[in-house]
């Protein structure tokens, strides 16, 4: 190295150290993600009970009260499961769902039949009409009557008014009824056990107040059953719900993932083998209209996609991405994306800045890609994730032409616009306060913010501190509130969450830029009056 490049070198190796670290972070996730997990194997690919619902296809919701699903959809599905199932729990009657139990008698299967309560007593009385007759018409297949889903959570009716249904639905049908909540509604209406013939409770560890992680989910389920059958004693005790997501947003350090799932259903049969515990798997196919409801991970608690095909084996690794070798390719692409659009860079460097941008920022684009797949519902979160994944490769492909320029050594380019910064500070903060005040099921973007704040971040170390110029006041007023959302939301996840500690470094490294060159632009001043003094 030549004397002339040293000081440089040493001046500017925190940033090639960085372009370095983000190019292996991002080869090495998606490299990761592909590897077999290796995890313990069910005792059987057969299932006891898994709940049902055929509302699977695009714009399709039960939440329509004119949708309709064919009879013959209903047969296909029904004769699909009843090679792994024993049984399917339906959540209520109408909208063709009345014809499950005669199709799955014709495939040997029983039926845990749903009655929806809700808020609307003339609707609650065409339920329960409905639910009569049908159970009145297939006794024979019917394993209970389920009067009502998660009511006492939701607080659509009293446990009074909840009572009222069970008795005139129990009094009414000749095979046993139950009412499903979460289990600890069971615990604080204890008085709704003389109106049923069983309990029917839910224990889904990823939504407990306190989430548990996937490795302790099935030690929950059993402390949770026993807490109940001690509460109820003599009391037959049915699981209703219980599973995992296989993709979403984490919730402390319960992560939504198809490894996690898999792990979470394997163990969850190995333990309800050993204590003949009636169960019901939520559920058999993944239900995008619940997406709207509670977030990207409502939409994937199925054991079968949306096309009925199954997320994995019982037995065996299992991969959390098959096509991992996707964002290898996106990488080469950006980093070819980068180099052709840089400019013509004299110096190697220039061009090695150029590739190592360009790959990072491929991953990373890859990365959101793969979010946006299972986040986009319509044509519009399709549109608008697009536009803005195409402001951040564009951002990012102006910052590191100015960065290569300066690691080069060589004159830069011209300098991003100063509103580009506070436009990218704007969106930051607004998607930091939405996850600090109603972050439930909002999904973490890191893979789109990770290229203007990693960008802005070089671009801030490799600045000229001679020449600080100061912060817009729009930057100012912002800067300062990232760290504080992102600390809230880190706070709220308990430090459990890994992307949690991602999203508070992504808000570091466009916020301490601007903070900094605050303070450098006050302090000029009266280092240039000194110097003038002197």
């Amino acid at each position: 190295m030549s004397a002339a490049a040293s000081p440089v070198f040493r001046r500017t190796w925190p940033a090639w150290l960085a372009l370095l670290l983000a190019t292996l972070a991002g080869v090495y996730w998606w490299w990761a993600i592909g590897r077999p997990v290796a995890l313990p194997d069910a005792p059987s690919a057969r299932i006891a009970c898994v709940s049902y619902a055929p509302f699977r296809l695009a714009g399709e919701t039960p939440l329509d009260v004119n949708a309709y699903i064919s009879p013959e959809r209903i047969d296909a599905d029904l004769r699909a499961l009843s090679q792994r199932f024993d049984c399917v729990r339906t959540y209520s009657q109408g909208q063709g769902l009345s014809a499950v139990p005669a199709i799955a008698g014709r495939y040997g299967m029983k039926v845990l039949l749903g009655i929806w309560l809700g808020g609307d007593a003339k609707a609650n009385a065409q339920q329960v009409e409905l639910g009569i007759a049908t159970a009145n018409k297939y006794p024979q297949v019917l394993r209970g009557v389920i009067v009502g889903n998660e009511v006492l959570l939701r607080g659509d009716l009293s446990s009074a008014q909840l009572a009222g249904y069970l008795r005139q639905v129990r009094a009414a049908v000749h095979v046993p009824v139950t009412y499903a909540d979460v289990w600890e509604f069971w615990l604080r209406h204890p008085e709704l056990a003389g109106s049923v013939d069983y309990l029917t409770i839910h224990i889904l560890p990823y939504w407990e107040d306190q989430p548990v992680s996937p490795e302790d989910a099935v030690q929950h389920v059993a402390t949770a059953y026993a807490q109940v059958q001690q509460a109820f004693p003599g009391r037959r005790v049915m699981i209703g719900e219980t599973g995992w997501p296989s993709a979403g947003r984490p919730r402390q350090a319960a992560s939504a993932s198809v490894v996690n799932e898999a792990r979470y259903l394997r163990e969850f049969l190995r333990y309800a083998a050993t204590v003949h515990m009636p169960y019901n798997v939520i559920e058999a196919f993944d239900q995008p209209w619940k997406r709207a409801q509670e977030g990207t991970v409502g939409g994937y608690w199925g054991i079968f996609d949306v096309q009925a095909r199954p997320k994995f084996a019982m037995q065996g690794p299992v991969t959390e991405e098959p096509r991992w070798w996707a964002g290898w390719l996106a990488g080469v692409a950006g980093a070819a994306l980068f180099m052709l659009a840089g400019g013509r860079q004299r110096r190697r460097r220039g061009h090695l800045a150029l590739a190592l941008a360009g790959m990072a920022s491929g991953c990373a684009l890859a990365w959101q890609f793969r979010q946006m797949l299972y986040a986009c519902r319509d044509g519009w979160e399709w549109a608008l994730s697009f536009a803005a994944c195409a402001l951040a490769l564009l951002t990012a492909l102006r910052l590191a032409r100015r960065i290569a320029a300066r690691l080069a050594g060589t004159s830069a380019s011209a300098a991003p616009p100063r509103w580009l910064r506070a436009g990218w500070l704007f969106v930051l903060a607004y998607y930091g306060l939405l996850l600090a005040v109603d972050g439930r099921y909002r999904d973490f973007p890191l893979g789109l913010f990770w290229l203007p704040c990693l960008g802005y971040a070089l671009l801030g170390w490799l600045g000229e501190r001679h020449a600080a110029a100061m912060p817009l006041l729009e930057e100012r007023f912002l800067a300062p509130w990232l760290p504080l959302l992102a600390a809230a939301v880190l706070v709220q996840e308990a430090g459990l969450t890994a992307v949690a500690w991602l999203w508070l470094g992504l808000n570091l490294l466009l916020a301490v830029p601007v903070l900094l060159e605050w303070r450098r632009a006050r302090g000029l001043p009266v280092q240039q009056a000194q110097a003038a003094g002197q």
